[in-house]
């Protein structure tokens, strides 16, 4: 028999018979507040629990199906999400883990679509191979995560902290990424002939100073009020872009095709290796 207590005050609020919670049955419990800390609750099934407010820091939840979960302002710092089952192809049916702590947590492979995770920790957090499609990530502090082969596509991602973060090879098509924070970023590839796609993606407002876009393909992109100062887009596509009122100090534009790309109001004559066309020479 096992007792799941509150953390503050060890009240216990449910006891599963068996030795372990790996594998259990916990749909529709009520364990707001739970101390599950270093628990080992792999495969387990969470459906529709109540886990507000829980501290779950160090367990373990590989292949547990969380769907419509919720997770508010709980505690999962350092656990081990690989492949856990969060997202839903409806919203109402995907897990709610606004302003929780996930600090060096493991999601990878973890299916998060449609997930809301909005003001939250999110530093250091392996998401490789995450779908995240659809997902809130809004305001969060995204800080040094590994989104490597991520797919992020519609993901809202405004004003998130993205500074240093390792984007190769991730999906961003349609993301709203307004006034982000992507310095130090990196969107290249880790593969010869590979690229980070980020097509339609919305960047205005966001700054991107010194990070990597190299082969990135950006068309339709609006870079518009972007911050792109330092930034490497050698050999980008970026075909239909704007970037109306940029800062371009210092960007690499080397082979980069720029006669659909709007560039009005830019500082284009401080970018380096600019190859502008002749009806684009009168910009700024």
């Amino acid at each position: 028999m096992i007792e799941i207590k509150h953390r503050e005050t060890g009240k216990v609020l449910e006891r599963i018979n068996g030795d372990s919670l790996q594998g259990a049955d916990l749909r529709e419990l009520r364990l707001s507040g739970a101390d599950l800390a270093g628990q080992d609750l792999s495969h387990s099934r969470l459906d529709n629990t109540d886990l507000r407010g829980a501290d779950l820091h160090g367990a373990r939840l590989d292949g547990a199906v969380l769907h419509a979960v919720r997770l508010n302002g709980a505690n999962l710092a350092g656990a081990s999400l690989l492949g856990t089952h969060l997202g839903a192809d409806h919203r109402r049916d995907a897990a709610d883990l606004h302003g929780c702590n996930l600090c060096n947590a493991n999601l990878s492979h973890a299916d998060l679509r449609r997930v809301r995770l909005c003001q939250s920790e999110l530093q250091q957090v392996q998401f490789e191979h995450a779908d995240l499609q659809g997902a809130d990530l809004s305001q969060s502090d995204l800080t040094g995560a590994q989104l490597c082969n991520a797919l992020l596509i519609e993901a809202d991602l405004r004003r998130s902290k993205l500074r240093g973060t390792d984007l190769r090879d991730a999906h961003l098509n349609g993301a709203n990424l307004v006034d982000a924070d992507l310095r130090e970023a990196d969107l290249t590839s880790r593969h010869e002939g590979g690229f980070t796609v980020i097509n339609r993606a919305r960047l205005h407002g966001a700054r991107l100073q010194h990070a990597r876009l190299a082969g990135v393909w950006a068309s339709r992109t609006d870079f518009s009020d972007a911050d792109l100062s330092g930034v490497d887009m050698s050999h980008a596509v970026i075909g239909g872009s704007s970037m109306r009122h940029a800062v371009l100090t210092g960007a690499d534009f080397t082979g980069v095709q720029l006669a659909t790309v709007d560039l009005r109001f830019a500082n284009v004559s401080e970018a380096r290796n600019v190859d502008l066309p002749s009806f684009k020479q009168d910009l700024r």
